[in-house]
């Protein structure tokens, strides 16, 4: 049997995972020197570093002056689950999904919530829906970037400007790498760990004056526990939205996250950020148009994501094995990598199709993924002899 030859090329940062990602480029602990640690996040100076990590958000996301922008406990989950929980039950709601995130928020709506009109618009992995069946007229619950499908809105057009319902977007891997449209976004939600390469358990809430006067105008039929309440008396908590956090933050996490903007404020805000990550999606996807055994799961270019770029095993030879061989093959794949230290957490997402799944956003490094290909035609050679020695 012929000895493959391993790449002499390395990425000088094997994280590719699709969350936590990646750190900036050049992080150090250092970088969280300033954190003001012991002291509490309702001091004066607790308070200064939250309201700076909103404003900072608002600068480089580009969010509209009269939406409210505010820290919300349990990451995206927390963000999305306040919306829906304090948002929906005024008018009907269709719920649109094309992944397992997005699916997880049908199960909160129609099986937790139990709303009685609940449409459901889904397609399967790689693909989008027929956006042109949304009606806008009711509320609308949908992911812009599908996480574990690879699977994007190319842009905010299927959205009109007149809509009646809300618009509730869970952003978490597209904020800080696509353009958020928000004239068309009533709700968007995001964490810290995607995009900027911060650390997890604190979400975002971003809402627009249509979403904030829902929130005054409206008294959901069911109780809210505390984490979820967003006004007082029928006004919108205003404190929520200057760093009066619901509970308690990280102060530790804040001052990673205020870097991780700083860090994207010196390349230029979101135009840099947004480039970053295009030049990271380009690398891969030249690598799978020159690569026979890989495709990317998302079959439309106009919507294969920028950040988690999912790839599939196309290769006669192991599309003929049966399920579980093919994902044991990926599997197997993965692993080899991982015991080279060369690319950590790649795997495809445990509810998606088997094959690859690497995160391509701006803390990624280009000549990083580039390395990456080498390395992924290397593990694809080897685990296929190595298929062939067992046969």
């Amino acid at each position: 049997m012929t000895t493959l030859v391993k790449p002499a090329q390395r990425p000088a940062n094997p994280n590719f995972s699709s969350g936590p990602c990646a750190k900036r480029p050049g992080w150090s602990l250092q970088a969280l020197s300033d954190a003001p640690l012991g002291r509490s996040h309702r001091a004066k100076v607790g308070k200064t570093k939250l309201k700076q990590a909103i404003d900072l958000t608002r600068d480089i996301l580009q969010v509209p002056a009269d939406y409210r922008i505010g820290i919300v406990p349990a990451s995206d989950t927390g963000a999305v689950e306040m919306a829906l929980w304090s948002l929906l039950g005024e008018r009907g709601v269709d719920m649109v999904a094309w992944e397992s995130f997005g699916a997880g928020w049908i199960t909160d709506v129609v099986k937790q919530l139990k709303l009685g009109d609940a449409r459901t618009i889904e397609a399967g992995y790689g693909e989008l829906p027929d956006l042109s069946t949304v009606d806008f007229d009711r509320d609308v619950v949908f992911t812009w970037n599908g996480t574990t499908s690879g699977v994007r809105v190319p842009n905010g057009d299927f959205i009109p400007a007149d809509r009646k319902g809300l618009t509730i977007c869970d952003a978490t891997s597209a904020a800080f790498a696509q353009r958020l449209d928000f004239g068309k976004l009533d709700v968007v939600t995001f964490s810290w760990q995607k995009v900027l390469g911060g650390e997890g358990a604190h979400g975002m809430l971003i809402l627009s004056p249509r979403a904030v006067e829902r929130l005054e105008s409206y008294k959901p039929a069911w109780p809210l526990p505390k984490i979820f309440r967003l006004t007082s008396g029928g006004k919108l908590i205003e404190g929520i939205f200057s760093g009066e956090t619901i509970n308690t933050p990280s102060m530790l996490c804040v001052e990673d996250y205020i870097d991780a903007l700083n860090w994207a404020k010196s390349l230029g805000g979101l135009d840099g950020l947004v480039g970053r990550a295009d030049r990271n999606f380009a690398a891969l996807d030249a690598f799978v148009e020159r690569t026979p055994w890989i495709a990317n799961l998302a079959k439309v270019p106009a919507t294969r994501s920028n950040t988690s770029v999912c790839l599939t095993i196309v290769d006669p030879e192991i599309t003929a094995l049966d399920k579980d061989a093919q994902a044991n093959f990926a599997k197997n794949l993965v692993a080899v990598l991982e015991k080279e230290g060369v690319a950590y957490d790649i795997g495809a997402y445990r509810d998606a199709p088997s094959g690859l799944r690497i995160w391509a956003g701006a803390t990624v490094e280009t000549a990083d993924l580039e390395a990456l290909t080498l390395w992924l035609d290397w593990a694809f050679q080897s685990q296929k002899a190595a298929l062939k020695q067992a046969a």
